[in-house]
């Protein structure tokens, strides 16, 4: 089968051919981007937080009346407080652990800081920014971080200071991406750094393997490895806790915790939202995501749709266009599968003009994406899933009415003289 007839065929057709091979350029460069925006929110889902998440819940709450200045004499009356809440719930018969937190990961509430390795060294290349994390000697057990190198914390570890109070504890635990960063030829266990630009050491007693960041945003994406974990209680006129129920107690002890915080002390502000599993957490963390791919999955279907109807009905239209020639080619001896072959390499060649320029154009769309909306740049096996995409969808589409086309018969050619 040569080229020459059907090129000189279609350029009769030149306005339909463009507006195919335009739709197709521009579902490819949509798919292309679409596909990648899919994949990269479904592999933000996807990503572990380093926590045991199963039977774990976040408290969060306010007292009424409690002092809010950062005197030594307001800071212990809270500290106080907050050790009796954190009593009365360790009490509790369905409760495995308890931990005071200033958050946790996918809360998007974050203290965020840098590390260095120098005594008043600001952030800058060869230090590292890093979320902290504050609780007690049960957090890393509530969490359920696994400990990979050094120690956890001990009661005699854990300090107490006002919210505001910038001050730098002396130890600390870190996640193993923050100690390779920081110490890339590793043994980072004893090591001094420097919280904030700081000019008193701290020293790193622990690894954990892996804690997330709080934020998903994509502004933490650069260090969403790099955690921090202080031996200190927050103290403020709010709290938060995390909370390990026992396997299968995790509803009694969520149930439990307003009755038995109000026993401590009635005057405090517990709402509906005070009590939340880490699965809610999560679900409301990244609603987004799940919502953007979805809607990018939507986006995709409609214009590959939409672009096998255009398919179909040009091509359809060129088919009845066409019954004499189609039946003069049949009685000189052309086969069904002649005729159905021609009209997919005709597609075949519209597609493959239109994918060139689509593909110009998914390049350039990713361009703008990545400097509006700081996305990745696209990898090249995007666009080649794109283009295997719109190609298989223009061959799909063709069928139907080049098959159509073969079952002409050659008596149509007598018919239309």
């Amino acid at each position: 089968m040569t080229l020459h007839p059907m090129i000189a065929a279609l350029r009769k057709h030149k306005a339909g051919v463009v507006l195919i091979a335009l739709q197709i350029a521009v579902t490819l460069a949509i798919v292309c981007n679409a596909i990648f925006i899919i994949y990269a929110r479904i592999e933000n889902v996807r990503r572990p937080t380093g926590l045991n998440e199963n039977n774990l819940f976040l408290v969060t709450q306010q007292w009424v009346g409690a002092p809010s200045g950062d005197d030594p004499a307001s800071v212990q009356k809270l500290d106080a407080m907050l050790r009796e809440d954190l009593s009365a719930l360790r009490a509790m018969p369905d409760v495995e652990s308890v931990a005071p937190v200033n958050s946790v990961p996918l809360l998007q509430s974050s203290w965020n800081g840098s590390i260095s390795l120098k005594p008043g060294s600001e952030l800058r290349s060869g230090n590292a920014r890093s979320t902290y994390y504050f609780g007690d000697e049960q957090l890393l057990k509530t969490m359920g971080l696994h400990l990979v190198a050094g120690r956890g914390f001990t009661a005699a570890d854990v300090t107490n200071k006002a919210f505001r109070d910038n001050s730098e504890p002396s130890i600390v635990i870190v996640t193993k991406a923050l100690a390779d960063k920081l110490f890339p030829q590793g043994n980072a266990i004893g090591k001094v750094v420097y919280l904030d630009g700081a000019s008193s050491p701290t020293t790193i007693i622990g690894e954990v393997e892996r804690l997330q960041v709080p934020s998903v945003s994509t502004w933490a994406s650069s260090f969403v490895w790099n955690s921090t974990i202080e031996p200190v209680r927050l103290n403020a006129n709010f709290s938060r806790t995390l909370v390990r129920a026992k396997p299968g107690r995790l509803e009694a002890a969520m149930r439990a915790v307003p009755p038995t915080l109000y026993a401590v002390n009635p005057m405090r502000v517990l709402d509906d939202d005070s009590v939340k599993s880490f699965k809610d957490i999560r679900a409301e963390a990244y609603r987004a995501d799940i919502g953007m791919a979805a809607l990018m999955g939507a986006v995709c279907l409609i214009l590959l749709a939409v672009t096998a109807a255009g398919i179909v009905g040009l091509t359809s239209f060129w088919v009845g266009q066409r019954h004499r020639q189609i039946g003069v080619r049949r009685a000189l001896g052309a086969r069904k599968i002649d005729i159905l072959h021609y009209f997919q390499l005709e597609n075949l060649m519209i597609a493959g003009g239109g994918a060139v320029v689509g593909i110009a154009l998914a390049v350039a769309l990713n361009r703008v994406l990545m400097s509006k909306f700081e996305m990745e740049s696209m990898p090249v096996y995007y666009v080649l899933i794109g283009l295997a995409v719109v190609m298989l969808l223009g061959q799909i589409a063709v069928f139907v009415p080049a098959r159509r086309a073969s079952n002409v018969p050659p008596v149509v050619a007598t018919r239309s003289v």
